[in-house]
């Protein structure tokens, strides 16, 4: 998952180990989160890497804090099909400062606060990154917050507002509604006049959607949320958000109005346990929602397949939405919310805490044990 592709001149993917400094000099030791294999939590150790200075067209990031998305615990699982050969650093994105500039670099400086995006590698103390992958911060932004930006309100302005046309007065049903895609989702969609928003999550979570803007908090687990919807709205919705794949696709698409659209966007319902589920992908894919153009004809309706991982050449089109995600931050119409904050040797907690869904918002990681103050502040 990248803003853009490396360059030619820096093929090696972040994960890998630059190459040492010019003039000879001993490259400096960080640590990393690595992958050593696929399976369980423990798969994932933190390791002394070695590093140079940045190539031509990159800049040296110390990073301070990492996002955790759930594109990275199916990599763990071996299930994530854009990850570089094992054993690779992990992370799509984070947010630092940068410490070094390489040749041909102008808009950037020692100093500067930014977000980055990759396909993978961030999970690091110190990366070596080209400088179009790097987004400045905007004022007021903690680092926990750039960290927690990218990945989860890209997919969520992209999918309600260009493939969605989400417009005032009309209904939306979000799936994992407090996850970090969720909790965007329902930002965003409060930016828009009189939506109303299903959300779906364990009974423990309703109060806390219901304060973020949810009107109807379904219980997936104790009911049909399908039956649940259209007991409050019969003739449907007008817009699903579908991260879980599979047989909910197609209730997705049957829950509908006429004109209404089905953005699908990931395969959560592979995700079963700490290791890969054969039974679980067979039932996924067995029950994988399938239409042709007669039928969506006949229905009036849309599907839409949305997949950030697979846009690392639209450089444009993700800067432009970027841009307007600071905005809307800047405006204070958008904030990420911190589900929790865990160093780098609690790694296996911090998957559990999403993978097991206790998380309300996004799940952080940091080089260091964040202070009991900065934990004060995320509360």
């Amino acid at each position: 998952m990248s803003a853009e592709p490396a360059p030619a001149a820096a093929a090696a993917a972040p994960e890998q180990t630059p190459e040492p400094p010019a003039g000879g000099g001993e490259p400096a030791e960080h640590r990393a989160l690595v992958l050593t294999g696929f399976g369980g939590y423990e798969k994932v150790k933190v390791q002394t890497r070695r590093g140079g200075g940045p190539r031509p067209g990159e800049v040296s990031v110390r990073v301070r804090a990492c996002g955790l998305n759930f594109a990275d615990l199916l990599a763990r699982q071996g299930l994530y099909d854009r990850l570089p050969p094992l054993p690779v650093c992990p992370g799509m994105e984070c947010a630092g400062t940068v410490c070094a500039l390489g040749d041909e670099v102008r808009d950037r400086q020692v100093g500067d606060k930014v977000m980055v995006l990759a396909r993978s590698g961030l999970w690091q103390e110190v990366v070596n990154v080209p400088a179009g992958q790097t987004f400045l911060m905007p004022e007021g932004m903690s680092f926990e917050e750039g960290a927690a930006l990218l990945v989860n309100y890209i997919t969520a302005y992209m999918i309600l507002f260009d493939f969605g046309n989400l417009r005032p007065n009309q209904s939306i049903l979000i799936h994992m509604a407090a996850g970090g895609v969720g909790t965007a989702a329902i930002q965003l969609c409060k930016t828009v006049e009189n939506v109303t928003i299903f959300g779906t999550a364990s009974a423990s979570k309703h109060d806390s959607l219901k304060e973020s803007g949810v009107a109807h908090p379904i219980d997936y687990r104790t009911m049909d949320y399908a039956e649940e919807v259209r007991k409050i709205s019969p003739k449907g919705v007008d817009i699903v958000l579908d991260p879980l794949g599979g047989s909910d696709t197609s209730k997705a698409f049957h829950l509908l109005k006429p004109m209404g659209k089905l953005i699908t966007y990931g395969v959560a319902n592979v995700l079963t346990g700490q290791k890969k589920n054969l039974m679980a992908m067979a039932k996924t894919w067995w029950n994988q929602f399938s239409i042709n153009a007669l039928q969506l004809l006949h229905h009036n309706k849309a599907v839409c397949g949305y997949y950030l991982g697979c846009m690392e050449e639209e450089v444009e089109l993700i800067g432009g939405v970027v841009a307007k995600l600071i905005n809307l931050y800047s405006q204070g119409k958008i904030k990420p919310k911190i589900d929790s904050v865990w160093p780098f040797e609690q790694v296996a907690d911090a998957m559990r805490q999403m993978q097991e869904k206790k998380n309300i918002g996004k799940v952080i990681l940091v080089p260091e044990a964040p202070k009991e103050e900065s934990k004060k502040e995320e509360n």
